[in-house]
This record gives C-alpha cells, structure tokens and sequence, in this order.
C-alpha cells in the first residue's frame, strides 16, 4: 500500500532555483573585525624589533624614562626633606634618575652633566660587552658538554666505538664489570646525539645498579682521529668497536680501525676487540686492527650457536649465563705453588669454582684436559667463578672418589647409550633463509644432521626439529618473519597434539617477550650474545680463544647431559660428587639445571646435598659423544694433547 502511495505521488514540477548568494567577485572587500588593541601593540612590538639592535635599545631607553622619570618626581614632590626651590627639586629628580638609569645623575654646568652621563654610558657599555662575552662564553661550553664535544680525560677505562643494537647489552656488561673497580668509567663515542644516547642508555644504569661506575657519551665519528683522541684511547683499559647497524657497517668498522691505530700508534698497543657482521670482512678488518687485537665473526658466532642450540636443545640459555656478569663467568687466573698438579687435582681442590681448562704460556687455551695433564710453568687456570677474585684452593690434593661398583657402571653405560640414542643425528625443517644458512646448513651436516629447506610450514604435523631463520636480509624488520612463523608453528601444535623442539633467530631482544615461544623453544638471540661475548673479551683476552672453542658445535663445547649419565636415579649426593663423576667419564661439570626449571644454575655449592633424578640436567664442557673414562699417563701442559 505505502509503495501505491508512493507511486501515486506526482513528480515534483520544475521550478526555479532557490537564490543562492553570488561569491564574492575578486577585490570585493569583505567585513572583518577591527583588530584588537592587543593585536595592533604586538604588531607594532614586532615590526620595531626587526628593526635592528639601535632601534630596540632607543625604544628601551625611551621606556625607561617614562616610567623612571615620573616616579622620581612624585618621591621628591612628596618628600617633607626636598629643597623648597624649583630648581632644587629639579636637580634632585636629576640626580634620582641617574643613580637609577647608572647615568650618573651630577648637576652643575650643562658641561659636567653630558661628561658624567658619557661616562656612565661608556662604563653601561664595558659591563654590557663583559657580561655578554661571559654569558656567550658559558653558553657555547654548556652547548659544547651537551653535544658530547668535551675531551675525556680517563685512564683504564672502557671504551665502546660506534652504535649498534650490541651496544646497550655490552654497555651493561662493562658496568657490571666495572662495579667491583675504583674509579673507573666507560666511554661511549658514536655519531648520535649525547642526549639521546644518554636517554637509551640511562635505563641500562638504572638497571646495573652501578653507582660507583661513570658513564660518559661523547659525540663523533669513531673513524675520524679527531674526534677519537678526544675520547683518549690510549690510555684506555679496552676498546671495544661496534658495526654500525648499516649496510656499510664493516666498512666502517675497518675505517674506525685504522684510526684508532693512526692515533694510538703501534709502540704502545692497546686491548681492541672487533666485531664484523660478515664472514669474508674478517681477514680485512685483522689485517686493520693490528697484532694482538680480537676481530670476531658476527655471523659465523651467530650460526655456530645455531647449531649448537639444534644439536643440544636448551643451550640458549645456558649461554647466555655463562657470557653475562649477573652471576657466574670465566676467570683466568695464575696462581703461584699449583705447578706440577694434574687437571684432576685442581678440579678437586677448587673449593668455590669450577675448574674448566687451562691457558698455556702462548695464549691457546686447553679446555677439558685428560686428568692427569700437569700444571707447567706459566700456565694459567680457567676456573668458573662469582668474580674475579681468585677462588679458593685447598693446600693438599683432595682425596680421590673410591672407583664406581660394577654395577654402577653398567647403569651408567645404560644411560649413555640412552644418552646417544636420545640425541641421534636426524633432520632439523628450516622455515626462513638469510646470508647465514649455507654456514648452518653445512655445520649441521658436519654433525650428521639433515637440513630441509621449506617456505612455509607443512601440513598437518610439524616437524619434530624446527629452526626459524629471521630474514629475508635487507629486510627493515628481520625478526618480522621469525614471529610470525612461530605463532603458526603453536597454533599447528595445538591443532596435531605433537610438540617440535624449535630453535628461532632473533635480532632484537625486546622482541623476545613477544616471541610465542613454546616449552621447547630456543630463542637465540645473536646481537646479544655478540654483545656480552665482547664485553667478557674485552676484559680477559685470554678467553677469545676459549670461547671461539666453546662456541663450535666440534671439540670441546659445552653440552647437557642427563645427570643420570653419570650418577644412578635417585642417588643423594653434593654436587662435587657429580663433578668428580663426570671427570671420570672426561667430562667437567660446570653446573646443573633441575628438571622442574628452565633457569640453569652455574657453578652451584660444591657441598650441597639433593637427590639427583634422571629429570636433571647437567651442564658440562665435552666432546661429542664422550662418555667413556680417560686414563692416559701423566704428562705436562706444553706436550701436545688430544683432549
């Protein structure tokens, strides 16, 4: 009915068009408001000041008399002690006007009123010039302090060349290193604003804790000498030389290395640690930093604890715990009347530290020695410690454990075969590829493993091993790629009911609390292993080599193993008794990580006494495969061994 009604309507006749206003035809005046007494006075203020400085002044002298002037008449006009004459009354708002305006204020012959006022003009002007040239003076070095353009004057310090996403992570580490030190400080010289740089980093210092530790910023180009000797490096106790988050960042790392070499000099080398993110820049940026200096590989270190982390699932962090200052680290110690004891005896008499290897008088390192190695002369112990205060040691050699029962034994050669079984090489699915993966590929085929290289997540059962790469390189945003991979790889394990034990990549840290990291997920974030790896670097040089050893999946690194591979299910004991145990079995136990806790413990209480289950995890340093005892006959530090 409503659509008949309509319909029945008829259409609306044409008719004029309603009048609309006419625009405004151009030149047409239209009606404004008067602008407002306010308007017009800061209109007039402005045009008078752009005046120039000779019209301002005139105009401020104009001011001043008007209201100076005025007021000097009422107070001698209303003051009872004024002279009764015109005159007199006169000359004394003359002279009140004076001594307020500094014009002097004489009276007498027009001649002696125009001297005192030029005077006074004359001295106006010298104490005008003196305060400006003071106040410019302290403006431009209070300008010069906030942009990071003083010259540090320090010695023993830290210093840190070039910014990075390393660069707070090692800036944190070198004040916890510096914490237990006596005025000392750690200097940071980058191409960015002093200010900011203090803004990013003052959280790292909040954090720290450190009070006692100065950190300074100073801006310029690490590659430019100029600005480098501002920062004195060659009083300087490290230098540490970040790559610039660029795509010509080892590029520049070289640059900043030949400057710090035409400043300091090759008579009186300094402590220089070195980071270049490609692997082919390495050979470049030694041949720049000199004899001595430490040049690490970025990438290579990055891809070799990828692999570690898929050949030992849960290494992640066990790393990071051994690099960082919060807790226990390694420490290089000589200490006078340990020549002639074996590795085994060291071990044992180590009351409050974990003995790892040894450092020969040439620098290379001996990690995880048979037993009866010999301390030689001018060899160094590596021991896992709280600091670096040198450990406790007891004056004779510990009583050795009795030998395992027989049936001991067996149980423990049951567990190792369990052991390899459980750790049998098999395929690891790639998600992701990066200037990385050929080194990955080829390090897990050295361990027997078998990459396969996919784009997206097969369907419908995920991969028991899986390894997300982030990338593609050049990407803005590298770990873009890695999150969401994983947030499919947790939904397509909810959905199959299976669990994969997954490795991820990631390039920033702050993105790892968004990472929807599984109970079986490693998150290796490479920039800040790098980051705490050159901050251990920089203060102990002897560890690179040590460390470059721990770092490959070949050799001597460090691995989990069940605890009970070395002791029975069950069996009560301190954990000495397991470090004994596991030398036994040529393996140095540097700590553990109970089955009800992801959070490994390092060099914990030697005399504590829990009851170990096949749920815990020993952290040790071996080869792969290890677990057969060593009882080779005793020989010294400098003879050629194969651990």
């Amino acid at each position: 009915m409503r659509k008949e009604l309509e319909s029945t309507v008829p259409p609306p006749r044409p008719s004029c068009p309603a009048a609309v206003p006419a625009p405004p035809t151009p030149g047409t005046p239209r009606h404004r408001p008067a602008p407002s007494l306010r308007d017009r006075t800061r209109y007039w203020v402005d045009r008078t000041v752009v005046k120039g400085m000779t019209t301002v002044a005139g105009w401020l002298a104009l001011v001043c008399l008007a209201v100076v002037a005025p007021a000097s008449a009422l107070l001698v006009w209303t003051d009872s002690r004024s002279p009764d004459t015109v005159q007199g009354k006169v000359a004394t708002v003359w002279r009140t006007v004076g001594q307020t305006l500094r014009l002097g204020g004489e009276v007498g012959p027009p001649l002696r009123i125009v001297l005192s006022v030029l005077l006074a003009l004359v001295s106006l002007l010298y104490v005008s010039t003196l305060v400006g040239l003071v106040t410019t003076a302290i403006t431009d070095r209070l300008t010069e302090l906030q942009r990071g353009q003083s010259t540090v004057v320090e010695r023993g310090h830290s210093l840190v060349l070039g910014w990075s996403e390393q660069t707070p992570t090692l800036v944190a580490e070198l004040l916890a290193a510096h914490a237990q030190r006596r005025n000392s400080a750690v200097v940071v010289l980058a191409d960015r604003d002093k200010l900011d740089m203090e803004r990013e980093l003052r959280a790292v210092l909040t954090a720290a804790g450190v009070r006692r530790v100065r950190l300074l910023c100073r801006r310029g180009r690490p590659a430019d000498p100029a600005a480098l000797a501002r920062v004195s490096p060659a009083a300087a106790g490290a230098v540490v030389v970040l790559p610039p988050d660029t795509p010509e960042a080892d590029t520049q790392v070289v640059k900043t290395l030949l400057a710090l070499r035409a400043v300091v000099g090759d008579t009186s080398p300094v402590r220089v640690v070195a980071a270049v993110r490609q692997t082919r820049h390495v050979a470049t940026a030694r041949l720049a930093a000199g004899p001595g200096a430490v040049v690490l590989d970025v990438d290579g270190i990055a891809a070799r604890t990828l692999v570690q982390c898929v050949l030992e699932p849960g290494l992640s962090s066990v790393l990071e715990d051994l690099l960082d200052f919060a807790g226990a680290e390694l420490h290089v110690h000589r200490v006078p009347g340990l020549d002639g004891r074996t590795f085994a005896d060291l071990r044992a008499a180590c009351v409050d530290a974990c003995v790892v290897g040894l450092v020969r008088p040439d620098g290379s390192p001996l990690l995880n020695p048979p037993p009866r190695t010999a301390l030689g002369p001018g060899d160094a112990v590596v021991v896992l410690a709280e600091d670096e205060t040198p450990p406790t040691w007891t004056t004779t050699p510990a009583t050795p454990l009795p030998t395992p029962s027989f049936a001991m034994a067996a149980k423990v050669g049951k567990a190792a075969n369990a052991a390899d079984t459980s750790t049998a090489p098999g395929r690891v699915l790639v998600l992701g590829w990066n200037r990385r993966g050929p080194e990955i590929v080829d390090g897990l085929a050295r361990n027997g493993w078998e990459a396969v290289r996919e784009k997206n997540l097969p369907a419908p059962d995920p991969a028991p091993h899986v390894l997300v790469l982030g990338g593609p390189d050049g990407h803005p945003d590298p770990d873009e790629h890695t999150l969401v991979t994983l947030l499919r790889l947790r939904a397509a394990e909810r959905e199959s009911g299976h669990r994969s034990s997954t490795v991820a990549e990631l390039t920033d840290a702050q993105h790892r609390p968004l990472a929807p990291a599984g109970p079986h997920t490693d998150l290796v974030v490479g920039g800040r292993l790098v980051g705490l790896l050159m901050a251990q670097v920089s203060q102990t040089v002897e560890l690179a080599a040590a460390f470059d050893e721990l770092f490959s999946p070949e050799g001597n690194a460090v691995r989990l193993r069940p605890a009970t591979d070395y002791v029975p299910d069950g069996t009560e004991a301190p954990f000495a008794t397991l470090v004994e145990a596991a030398g036994r079995q040529g393996a140095t136990a540097l700590g553990y990580r109970p089955g009800d806790s992801r959070i490994p413990l390092l060099n914990p209480p030697k005399t504590g006494t829990r009851r170990w289950s096949h749920e815990d995890t020993l952290i040790v340093v071996t080869t792969a495969g290890t677990l057969q005892p060593q009882d080779e006959p005793a020989r010294p530090a400098d003879t050629p061994v194969s651990p």
